[in-house]
């Protein structure tokens, strides 16, 4: 995949005397399978018996990449276990032979050349699973953030960049030192992953205890061995495959049932979108959810002769740390498989040409504090910031302000032009009117204040003309206004999400008690990038 254009703990080890469960009912490949299909946007909660987990424990490409970072990471405040999902846009395979030219052409609508994409991690999704049950919470990194690099050349640049910059680096380390072809493409890759581990986990501020990477072709083949897949569209879309460009896509509103090679298109997809890569992102998360709710409606097992492909990809397609527990995750994972899940994607704070590249701006200490509260660890300790220029921790002197308290709405001083609508489905009383007045008060015109069906997420749409008070609005509940044809000219409608609590006041729900499945969205009022995927169905994207 090239540039994009723009706007285009451990898992348990396992417990000696203590017996095995006595319900030996299919068990969640939420261990090597499920993760390595999510690399690349197909999460698979399937099940097997004790046999076909320890064949699939056998054989598997293991990596010890996580050893050198695990003494200069950051500490686990609970037991919880963070998994980070690496989808590896290679069109080599495990030993640095090229992809057969016409299958990387013609099935995989990745243009001809081995080089396009070169080593680049184009997805890269955190997942946490709570130490004591709840909802897990999946996290996507945006492929183009623009960061400090760990581990490659120690330089600013694109985070899906990393694992190539460190893998060219150590090869040129290796020549002339008689290894083969392949051993020198396996030591490359395993410096690759040690830079990509090590720069996220210093990017986001938590610890990753576990990993799971996987490329073009084991997509493709964990795809194959799963299909058909169904989908589903808010709108037509085409994306021809034109001169090593475009992913191929053809797709329509609504449902659509996917093969192997249309579900390539339709997770690779980034031109003739609304939000480019974003929406990428997102439909990567809803085909997740979409493999999730296939595997769960089949029986978990399904059809054996799948099951029994799916074991054979993922043996020779995925490599995972040496230090994952499949059967003991497994268990510690339930919600995996139920469905529990909710996939968001981290913001940015804009965009930026540099060296000639589209990159994102972000905004590290905003990350960290979006991670932290989010995944349900412990807040950090009083007068406790983070240093955006290394990207850790720092004491600083006690100050009142929250991370989780939204922004005040800028520039006050004007008056602001345009007419408020602000609708309630949060279970806080008179929300609506309480924000109308408070909005008023800051000089905008008091438009309805009704009470709605519930959204999990507060939002702020805008008319033609109200972009400027939309902004402003947006901004004191830290979210990020967009237009919609469904509100008036000159107006601005606000609406109060579930787990909405007004400006200034602190929350009550302890960070550290994770999310009950089904329970308020945990980030509805942090300002994403896009709406949240969950899982359990299958949901509908751009």
């Amino acid at each position: 995949m090239a540039d994009r254009p723009s706007p285009d703990r451990r898992a348990g080890a396992a417990r000696p005397g203590k017996p095995r469960p006595r319900r030996r009912s299919p068990l969640l490949v939420a261990g090597r399978a499920m993760a390595c299909v999510t690399s690349l946007a197909v999460l698979c909660t399937c099940g097997f018996t004790w046999y076909a987990v320890h064949a699939l424990s056998s054989n598997m490409t293991t990596s010890s990449a996580l050893d050198e970072i695990r003494n200069g990471a950051p500490p686990h405040l609970d037991n919880s276990v963070n998994l980070l999902l690496i989808g590896l846009d290679s069109r080599k395979d495990m030993d640095g032979n090229d992809l057969p030219g016409e299958f990387v052409q013609d099935e995989l609508h990745a243009g001809s050349s081995s080089e396009v994409g070169g080593y680049n991690t184009n997805t890269l999704m955190l997942m946490h699973i709570p130490a004591n049950g709840g909802q897990v919470t999946a996290l996507s990194i945006p492929r183009d953030d623009y960061v400090q690099t760990v581990g490659a050349d120690g330089r600013m640049h694109k985070i899906k960049e990393a694992y190539g910059i460190a893998k060219a680096a150590a090869e040129a380390k290796l020549a002339g030192k008689g290894l083969s072809k392949a051993d020198l493409e396996r030591q490359g890759r395993e410096a690759g992953r040690k830079a990509t581990l090590a720069t996220v986990q210093s990017f986001l501020g938590v610890p990753i205890d576990h990993f799971a990477e996987v490329n073009l072709l084991g997509f493709y083949d964990i795809a194959k061995a799963v299909q058909p897949i169904t989908v589903c569209l808010n709108r037509d879309t085409k994306d021809p495959a034109m001169a090593g460009q475009g992913s191929g896509a053809d797709f329509h509103a609504g449902l659509n049932t996917l093969n192997a090679s249309q579900a390539l298109s339709f997770v690779r997809q980034r031109h003739n979108l609304t939000n480019g890569d974003f929406d990428r992102t997102h439909r990567q998360q809803a085909f997740i959810a979409s493999v999730v709710k296939k595997l769960k409606d089949q029986g978990v097992v399904g059809d054996l002769g799948k099951m029994q492909q799916l074991l054979g990809v993922v043996k020779k397609d995925v490599v995972t740390d040496d230090r994952w527990n499949v059967l003991d995750f497994a268990q510690q994972a339930p919600n995996l498989s139920g469905g529990h899940v909710e996939a968001n994607t981290l913001p940015i704070a804009g965009f930026a040409t540099i060296n000639g590249q589209d990159v994102n701006k972000v905004d590290p200490v905003q990350i960290k504090r979006i991670v932290q509260q989010l995944i349900g660890h412990d807040p950090l300790p009083a007068g406790t910031t983070v240093d955006s220029a290394n990207q850790a921790p720092a004491t600083t002197a006690p100050g009142p302000q929250s991370p989780a308290a939204p922004s005040p709405a800028p520039d006050q001083g004007a008056k602001p032009s345009g007419t408020v609508d602000v609708t309630n489905t949060s279970t806080v009383p008179h929300a609506a009117e309480s924000e109308a007045k408070a909005l008023a008060a800051l000089g905008f015109t008091e438009g309805r204040a009704v009470q709605g069906p519930r959204q999990s997420r507060t939002t702020v749409t805008y008319g033609t003309g109200a972009k400027d008070a939309a902004d402003q609005v947006a901004a004191r509940y830290g979210v990020t206004a967009t237009a919609s044809s469904a509100v008036k000219a000159g107006h601005v409608q606000l609406t109060l999400g579930a787990a909405f609590t007004p400006p200034g006041s602190t929350a009550t729900a302890a960070p550290s008690t994770p999310a009950a499945p089904g329970g308020p969205d945990p980030a509805a009022d942090l300002p994403m990038q896009g709406p949240a995927v969950k899982m359990g169905g299958i949901p509908c994207v751009d």
